[in-house]
This record gives C-alpha cells, sequence and structure tokens, in this order.
C-alpha cells in the first residue's frame, strides 16, 4: 500500500448563484479594487488516501466527492492525485 495526496476543488456550476463570491467581490470593490468583475467563491481540500495504486486512489477520491464532499446538483469536482512525500 502506497499514501496518496488529493488535491480537491470543489466550485459552484456556472448556472448557481454565488452569493459568497458576489460578497467578496463587493468587499474587494470597497477597498479599491475595482477592475474585479466577478468571484466565484469554493472549497478546496487535501485528503491523503493509502491504496495499492494511482488508479484505485482516483476511484476512492472520486466515490468520496460524489458520496458526501460535492453537492452534484449544483457542484462541480476535480481533483489531482499524487503519491504522498
Amino acid at each position: 500500500m502506497s499514501t496518496f495526496l488529493a488535491r480537491v476543488d470543489i466550485t459552484l456550476k456556472p448556472t448557481v448563484n454565488d452569493p459568497q463570491g458576489l460578497t467578496i467581490r463587493g468587499a474587494l470593490h470597497s477597498l479599491g479594487f475595482k477592475e474585479v468583475q466577478s468571484v466565484r467563491a469554493g472549497k478546496y481540500m487535501e485528503i491523503r488516501v493509502e491504496a495499492a495504486t494511482p488508479e484505485e486512489a482516483e476511484a476512492r477520491v472520486t466515490e468520496m466527492c460524489r458520496k458526501l464532499l460535492a453537492n452534484p446538483v449544483i457542484e462541480d469536482y476535480r481533483f489531482e492525485i499524487e503519491e504522498a512525500k
């Protein structure tokens, strides 16, 4: 068994309103960053997984995203797997 590191990004789908992103954009504007046109907020996670192969680790992280980490109705996810150091 090896340990793999999954870096997971979860974002709202483009068609879903993002009130947190709008609030951040407003705060940036009030701080003088008027050039900011839009902000989309999301979640980032690092997960260490024990698996026999990178493919097995990828399959397990996919299952985690589908079952718990992301809401497939309103969120998209993507991740990268690498052997942990």
